[in-house]
């Protein structure tokens, strides 16, 4: 039963991808619409990062983790490798919660 769920599952995820490009040039979108849907990329990436860094079990996280995940950002933007940015967010919420900042 578990195998037969995970290969429904798969073929069902290969064709929900699939669909894109195959529909994509039978349905004609219109510039503002793909430029609102790209934005709308961004506004549900941004809204899940934030659900995840300043909430866990319906409280605040605190500061470590939120100071942890602004410099993982900022460490981004500087275009540094992703290694860098993981160990530089990981580094500045553990030195905060070791120094008793939770």
């Amino acid at each position: 039963m578990t195998l037969l769920t995970i290969l429904v599952l798969a073929a069902g995820t290969y064709a929900f991808r699939l669909a894109g490009p195959l529909l994509s040039q039978r349905i004609q979108i219109s510039t503002r619409v793909q430029r609102l849907l790209t934005l709308s990329a961004i506004a549900l990436l941004s809204a899940l990062v934030a659900t995840a860094t300043l909430t866990s079990n319906g409280g605040f996280t605190g500061w470590a983790r939120t100071a942890g995940v602004a410099v993982g950002a900022l460490v981004a933007w500087w275009r540094l490798p992703f290694v860098v940015v993981v160990v530089a967010a990981a580094g500045t919420a553990a030195v905060l919660r070791m120094l008793g900042v939770s």
